[in-house]
């Protein structure tokens, strides 16, 4: 009995911290969305979304973030899911498939000014200035590593008796791969590139250095572009409390379209009962 009465101490210890560390994450979230829509929301008007950030307004840095991280998951995540698609599939125990995970694994761990500093290294200076195309470059790299490691992941949990079933069918690697692995693990491949498209759309650390920011309307990428992260930095910074309060509602709707486009996903991607 004593021995039962410990474990179930134990049990009720763990659970009562597991629980409290939840209560406290709940309420770091609710307070973040509190602060969020009670100084955002009421700086949100028709100026945010008609004029340019010269005008006190985010149309630019709206479309223009819209634009390279669109262009960069077009990029990004296609490679992502080829490269966790080899290490699931084809690459399992070999030496070169340690080597990407290796450096995979640094990629994601490493810090997105790091990045930045890279690409601008690598593309801003030989090009001799900022651009859009530096930026959706620095974002494709922060998008990359995530997919890859959430696609390798979802892969792997596919159960080896469905790929059995299939090559006894006679299918061919390529087949079983895009009608079996990829269909069984898609919410999971879906899910991760939202995460990286979230982490994505909220950089601002490594576009300091490669699309620099414009207040001004433009859609050329080969010059310095703007994003609604620059534009939040610039304003933030700013000591005239309406530029302040442009910073709130350019953080409050990047929130809302991260939030919208998790709930939408997984409404969609929802198993049909």
């Amino acid at each position: 009995m004593d021995r039962l009465a410990r474990r179930r101490s134990v049990d009720y210890i763990m659970k009562g911290i597991s629980t409290g560390f939840a209560v406290i994450s709940l309420l770091a979230l609710a307070w973040i969305l509190i602060t969020l829509f009670g100084l955002g929301l009421p700086a949100l008007n028709s100026t945010i979304f008609t004029k340019v950030m010269a005008d006190g307004g985010l149309l630019n840095a709206i479309v223009g973030s819209l634009i390279m991280v669109f262009i960069a998951l077009l990029i990004g995540a296609p490679l992502g899911i080829m490269a966790g698609t080899f290490l699931a599939e084809a690459g399992r125990g070999s030496k070169f498939a340690e080597a990407v995970r290796f450096i995979n694994d640094i990629l994601l761990s490493a810090p997105s000014i790091l990045l930045g500093v890279f690409v601008y290294l690598m593309i801003v200076v030989p090009m001799g200035g900022s651009s859009g195309w530096a930026g959706i470059i620095a974002l494709a790299i922060i998008i990359m590593p995530v997919v890859v490691r959430t696609t390798e992941d979802m892969l792997t949990l596919v159960p080896i008796s469905l790929r059995e079933a299939a090559f006894a069918l006679g299918s061919p690697m390529w087949k079983v791969i895009m009608a079996v692995t990829w269909r069984s693990a898609r919410t999971g491949i879906i899910t991760g590139i939202l995460l990286a498209l979230a982490r994505a759309a909220g950089e601002t650390a490594p576009l300091l250095f490669t699309a620099f920011g414009n207040s001004n309307w433009t859609l050329d990428l080969g010059g310095a572009f703007p994003s609604l992260p620059l534009a939040i930095n610039l304003f933030a910074q700013s000591p005239d409390p309406n530029q302040v309060s442009i910073a709130w509602a350019g953080a409050l709707l990047i929130t809302i379209g991260v939030l919208a486009l998790n709930i939408i996903t997984r409404v969609v991607l929802a198993p049909k009962k």
